[in-house]
């Protein structure tokens, strides 16, 4: 197995354009859209519809009796939307069907949707991928760190070396030792995910439980996987 890594936005980018047939992608996007996601599933919601317009979210929900928008804009839930981007807040709703956009976690899967799969991964369920990828022995494994707007997150690649290293006989790109190197540099996600800029900016509006929450390793069993623009719990 070859482990790749997206470290940035304009390398996600560019994946639409790649041949991904073979590749199993994991998307991150740790603070605070797949940790979320994750912590959704986990707590019973149904399907997750990664879009990429404030305006589809609306129209969508309008379309779906019952069903909810959720995401972020400038990490602010946006006006009208039923959620926000904290995991705290998609703890109690089983069933429901989200129809979910933000600045980069969205784009990030929405980017990758031709690859061979894609799962959505975090902290939160890290063992859980681990064992999926290894169920799945792709060919390629694709790391994606969904970043913040333009630019790298310190986190999204963390966590993306942290799942790369459980996997010791692959063979690894330059991204990919990038990424690995960066997590032996944290061993402890919460250090990472307290320096890193998103985290300070979270920190600084009063959620430092959400920089907590999303820092836990392997709290949930579930794999979310995306299939034709939805997200579901793996089989």
């Amino acid at each position: 197995m070859l482990i790749d890594v997206a470290l940035n936005p304009a390398e996600i980018s560019r994946l639409p354009a790649r041949d991904l047939s073979a590749t199993v992608c994991v998307v991150f996007d740790i603070l605070r859209a797949t940790s979320s996601m994750i912590t959704a599933l986990a707590h019973g919601v149904a399907e997750i519809h990664p879009v990429l317009t404030l305006e589809d979210a609306l129209a969508r929900r309008s379309e779906s009796p019952g069903s909810l928008a959720g995401g972020e804009r400038n990490g602010e839930k946006p006006a009208s939307f039923d959620f926000g981007n904290s995991p705290f807040e998609y703890q109690n709703s089983p069933g429901a069907t989200v129809f979910w956009t933000t600045s980069n976690g969205t784009v990030a899967l929405r980017a990758c949707a031709h690859a061979k799969e894609v799962l959505v991964g975090a902290f939160l369920n890290q063992a859980a991928v681990v064992e999926a990828v290894r169920q799945r022995a792709p060919e390629r494994l694709l790391l994606i760190a969904a970043g913040t707007h333009e630019t790298l997150a310190l986190e999204d690649v963390c966590a993306a070396g942290h799942l790369a290293a459980h996997f010791p006989e692959a063979q690894l790109t330059d991204e990919a030792r990038t990424a690995l190197a960066l997590a032996a540099a944290y061993p402890q996600p919460r250090v990472a995910l307290g320096l890193a800029a998103n985290g300070r900016a979270l920190i600084g509006k009063g959620r430092e439980a959400e920089v907590d929450w999303c820092a836990q390793i392997s709290v949930y069993k579930v794999v979310g996987r995306m299939d034709g623009l939805i997200v579901r719990p793996a089989a």
